[in-house]
């Protein structure tokens, strides 16, 4: 599956056992030997009886992560598409907490991706104090960024062009930076107007990929609280384009699709 080019191995954990290991995972990742696929959802069991599923995410390089959008987007159409609910509005489990995915009329999903977190800590992210604009020192060069938890790190980079954004060797750099402890996902994002990004996105673990819906999200958000922007934001990345909305306690939803591109089997 895929969203906006974002793309994902979605494996029904609920009707048969499935025990990812590291190894395992870097090997279906690979995209000539293997299947290939940016990061590795699993459908499990809800762990509370009040929710519906519980999602699990991977990357390629067999890292487990907290979130990722664009994942929750093709998750809740997997499991309509599959007849494990027939719900419209699911309520699903991750490591960061509770998500509300919810099909709209036009078949657009919109997920509740639950309140922003701008604290340093939340990140991780080292800081003597909360900021919407940190110094961060990257090849002899001082960056200004922005930063901001949803469930997973991100740091923001404003550029004049996406284009010539030095994406392929800051990227690598800020997301394994002294001041991520644990890394962190990094948006490049050039503003069009108060309501419009344009984003690339490096994301931990994985490298650039076509889209990120928390990285999204984090681009518009930190666009709004830097007083760059104005909600709702629509986020054009490279597979398409986001609307991201975001109020005044923090909350955060983000509106797109999903897409199935072919379904299989495999022995592991």
């Amino acid at each position: 599956m895929h969203g906006l080019g974002n793309d994902f191995m979605v494996v029904d954990c609920i009707r048969q056992k499935f025990f990812a290991n590291k190894d395992l995972i870097k090997k279906l990742a690979d995209r000539h030997f293997g299947i290939g696929f940016d990061q590795l959802l699993l459908v499990e069991p809800p762990y509370n009886p009040d929710l519906d599923f519980h999602y699990r995410i991977f990357n390629a390089d067999g890292s487990e992560v907290q979130m990722c959008g664009n994942g929750a987007r093709c998750f809740v159409k997997f499991v309509r598409d599959h007849g494990l609910t027939n719900k419209k509005e699911v309520l699903v489990s991750t490591m960061s907490g509770v998500l509300t995915l919810k099909v709209n009329k036009d078949e657009s999903i919109t997920v509740n991706m639950g309140k922003a977190n701008f604290e340093p800590s939340s990140l991780p992210f080292i800081a003597e104090s909360q900021s919407d604009f940190y110094d961060i020192k990257v090849d002899n060069e001082i960056l200004k960024v922005g930063c901001v938890s949803l469930g997973n790190p991100h740091v923001v980079l404003n550029v004049d062009d996406i284009n010539t954004a030095p994406v392929d060797k800051i990227g690598p750099l800020l997301e394994s930076h002294q001041r991520f402890p644990e890394r962190v996902n990094v948006g490049f994002s050039q503003k069009i107007d108060e309501h419009t990004i344009s984003l690339r996105v490096f994301e931990r673990g994985c490298g650039e990929t076509f889209a990120c819906g928390s990285g999204a999200c984090a681009a518009a958000i930190v666009g709004i609280k830097q007083g760059l922007l104005k909600s709702p934001v629509d986020v054009i990345l490279k597979g398409g384009t986001l609307k991201i909305e975001f109020d005044k306690e923090n909350f955060v939803k983000m509106t797109g699709t999903a897409t199935t591109v072919y379904e299989g089997e495999i022995e592991v």
